[in-house]
Order: C-alpha cells, then structure tokens, then sequence
C-alpha cells in the first residue's frame, strides 16, 4: 500500500514529525503557505497526502523515511 514515488518520499523525510498524523498535519499546513504559482509542490503534496490518508499507521511505520540523496 502506498506505492509513493520518489519525490514523495523525499518530501515525507522533510516534514516527517514521527507519525502518520503529524505528517499529514505538517504537510497540510506547509500547503496552506504555497503561492499560486507553486503547482507542482503543491500536486505532489496533494498526492502525498491523498496516499497517506488511505493508510493504516501500521503501514507508516514500516515506510523507511530517510532521505535518499543518491539519486
């Protein structure tokens, strides 16, 4: 479940608080300040979350959100 992609991944490392919940929260308010001009943060958060919300807290702990800078 989750299939994020790798730009989602590394957004969920940025604004990670430790739970699904706080991320989720962390993600919604950094939305909130997006200019209209931002479209692509603002549909891969949009995506992000529209993933995290359909996931158990289970599921969320098993995700290793640690950022890959390899790539």
């Amino acid at each position: 479940m989750g299939n994020f992609t790798f730009e989602e991944m590394n957004l969920m490392c940025i604004y990670n608080t430790g739970s699904r919940t706080g991320l989720m929260e962390a993600l919604t308010e950094m939305r909130g300040e997006l200019s209209p001009e931002e479209t692509e943060l603002r549909e891969l958060t949009d995506s992000a979350l529209t993933k995290l919300c359909a996931m158990t807290d289970e599921k969320f702990a098993e995700l290793e959100l640690y950022p890959d800078f390899d790539q």
